[in-house]
C-alpha cells in the first residue's frame, strides 16, 4: 500500500472519530437541535472521500509524467 494511502487512512480515522464525537455532543446536550448533528456526519464522509479523490488524481498524473 502506498504511503499516501496509509496517511489518508490515519487522517480519516481521526477525522471520523472527531466528527462522531461532535455529532454525539450535539445530540446529547443541545435540546431540540438534533438536526444540526447531521452536518458533522455528512462531513465525516464527504471530506475524506474528496481528499482521497484529489490525492488519487494527483499521484496518477504525477506517475504518468515520469
Amino acid at each position: 500500500m502506498a504511503v499516501w494511502k496509509r496517511f489518508w487512512l490515519l487522517g480519516t480515522a481521526i477525522w471520523v472519530v472527531v466528527c462522531a464525537l461532535n455529532a454525539l455532543t450535539i445530540v446529547l446536550f443541545a435540546e431540540g437541535e438534533e438536526a444540526k448533528a447531521w452536518q458533522p456526519v455528512v462531513l465525516a464522509v464527504a471530506v475524506p472521500a474528496a481528499l482521497y479523490a484529489l490525492l488519487w488524481i494527483y499521484f496518477r498524473l504525477r506517475s504518468k509524467s515520469r
